[in-house]
């Protein structure tokens, strides 16, 4: 038994109790880390406890975490493109035991160049929720990797929508069929994921309802139908070939990744930053812009917390604007009685100071 060092990372070195020879890295570059994980993987073989680490690639655990997404996650698509990009810097055959906070700092950093900090973050809060899942399906037995990992801080920054005219232009340059589910995804805010799984089962025309199954939190939301909605799932009606609202009219089959038609015609729009959730930001805005309460803004958007939606409260400016607005000469109102100036040189602030003059002349 015994501890030694590969580059800047300690390893241990053990005998289990079947007497087979074990080398585990301690994922810490302090020798007194390894030593307290020595002491803990002597402790549990004494006490029966102690597991032999199973060895699983990034590539095979990948898979299998994306059948639990599947069947748990609306934003499934976003954690298949997130894990793809997690197995072209780490390979699919590396071992999940082999994956270091030292490497995993060398992604947030490599990643940093080519994206947002807060893209970086979400693939990394990805690998670390895969971790707690391989660690509580005892896959893993050591400590996920990624909580020595800082993740960057994010900024607020004003959410990006699309302002009626680039609505108009990406209307006019993208393909026919993406054309009516952008105007849908615009007046229901459903999430791409939504409106891909969307079934004529969860379409009421005669009461104007939408029943939108929300996986994560095991709810059902009922989205009013709109004008502008209900033109869009009338055409697609009169073409109806399966269950599925909306499929791809080549196969018939539903749609599995619209984004590089979007990005197509955003690009032949002229517009840029811009996804397809980014529809789901206007929608909310607009409402939010139109004097919706952000209650009910919540329950449509079908958010968890309330915190979530309160970042769209900020865009409501001209609401904003008038409010304050509305306390113009409030004060001219009031008649305050105050004790005589007996130094008429005494200091005041500008517009006090022009009052004042006003009423002397």
């Amino acid at each position: 038994m015994g501890i030694y060092k590969r580059g800047n990372v300690f390893w241990i070195d053990f005998y289990d109790s079947n007497r087979k020879r074990v080398q585990e890295s301690s994922e810490s570059s302090s020798r007194r880390d390894a030593e307290a994980f020595l002491a803990l993987r002597k402790s549990e073989i004494l006490r029966g406890l102690y597991k032999q680490p199973v060895k699983i690639s990034l590539g095979e655990f990948g898979e299998r975490y994306m059948e639990h997404a599947k069947a748990n996650k609306r934003s499934w698509l976003r954690d298949e493109q997130m894990l793809n990009h997690l197995c072209e810097f780490f390979g699919k055959d590396r071992s999940l035991t082999e994956i270091t906070p030292l490497q995993i700092e060398s992604y947030k950093i490599k990643r940093q160049g080519n994206v947002a900090d807060s893209t970086v973050n979400r693939e990394l809060a990805l690998l670390k929720r895969m971790f707690n899942l391989a660690i509580t399906w005892d896959l893993y037995l050591g400590l996920n990797p990624v909580r020595k990992v800082k993740f960057f801080r994010e900024f607020n920054k004003r959410l990006r929508v699309l302002s009626p005219e680039e609505e108009e232009k990406l209307l006019q340059n993208a393909i026919p069929y993406l054309q009516d589910l952008i105007r849908f995804a615009l007046n229901t805010g459903l999430r791409i994921g939504e409106i891909f799984s969307l079934r004529w089962s969860h379409v009421d025309l005669p009461r104007g309802i939408l029943a939108v199954f929300a996986s994560k939190t095991q709810t059902i939301r009922e989205i009013p139908i709109n004008s502008e909605a209900r033109k869009v799932l009338e055409a697609w009606k009169l073409n109806k070939k399966n269950e599925n609202v909306f499929y791809n009219p080549q196969t018939g089959k539903p749609f599995v990744d619209l984004k590089a038609g979007f990005v197509l015609g955003c690009e032949k729009a002229g517009i840029s930053d811009v996804t397809w959730h980014t529809l789901r930001h206007t929608f909310a805005s607009r409402l939010v812009n139109s004097g919706v309460d952000i209650v009910t803004v919540k329950e449509l958007l079908g958010h968890s917390s309330i915190s979530v939606t309160m970042r769209y409260a900020h865009t409501n400016i001209e609401s904003k604007r008038a409010a304050v607005e509305k306390l113009d000469g409030f004060g001219d109102n009031l008649v305050t009685v105050g004790p005589k100036l007996h130094n008429s040189s005494a200091a005041l602030s500008p517009s006090r100071s022009a009052s004042y003059n006003v009423s002397r002349g």
